[in-house]
C-alpha cells in the first residue's frame, strides 16, 4: 500500500517457513531484507527516482517473529536533504487471525536518489506538518549528528 499524502509505504505478508532460522523464528537477515525493500519502495515513491541505500543504522530487534505471523513493515520519510531521504522503518507482527500487532524491529535508513548514470539527483523537500512529524524530523537530525560523531571517531582507523 502506498500513501503519497503521508509519504508512507506499508508492506504486509505472512512469514513463511523458508524465513526460519536455527532457533525456529524468522531469521534476522530476512527481516533486514524486508526492511530494505520497504525503505526502497518508500524512497522511490517519494523521489520518483531509482534510489540506493546509503546507510542503515540502529537496527533494533525487540521481539522475534514467528512463522505464520502477519508481518507489517511501515516505511516513512522523516527528513529530506538535497538528494537524500531518511526513512523510519517499523516492523510489527502478530497472529493473522487477530488485529493486534507487536512492534518487533525499528531502524532508520538513508537513501539517495540517483539518475541512470549513478549521479545523485534532487528530491522533493519533505515538510513536517504535525507535532509527531516534527518530532520524527528532529529524531533524524539527531541521528545525523550521532553518525557524524561516529565517523569522526573512526577516521584514524579507516
Amino acid at each position: 500500500m502506498i500513501d503519497a499524502i503521508s509519504n508512507t509505504v506499508t508492506l504486509r505478508f505472512l512469514a513463511e517457513p523458508s524465513d526460519v532460522n536455527f532457533g525456529g523464528k524468522v531469521h534476522g537477515g530476512a527481516v533486514m531484507k524486508w526492511i530494505d525493500q520497504a525503505g526502497y519502495a518508500c524512497a522511490a515513491n517519494w523521489s520518483g527516482q531509482y534510489c540506493v541505500t546509503v546507510y542503515v543504522g540502529g537496527i533494533r530487534f525487540f521481539k522475534p517473529i514467528s512463522i505464520g505471523d502477519m508481518v507489517e513493515i511501515t516505511a516513512t520519510v522523516i527528513y529530506t536533504g538535497t538528494s537524500s531521504m531518511h526513512i523510519a522503518i517499523n516492523v510489527q507482527a502478530g497472529n493473522p487471525r487477530r488485529q493486534d500487532r507487536i512492534k518487533t524491529t525499528h531502524c532508520v535508513m538513508v537513501f539517495a536518489a540517483v539518475d541512470d548514470h549513478g549521479k545523485t539527483v534532487p528530491v522533493p523537500k519533505w515538510i513536517p506538518e504535525t507535532p509527531a512529524a516534527i518530532e520524527m524530523e528532529n529524531y533524524a537530525k539527531k541521528l545525523m549528528a550521532l553518525r557524524q560523531n561516529i565517523e569522526d571517531e573512526m577516521k584514524p582507523y579507516m
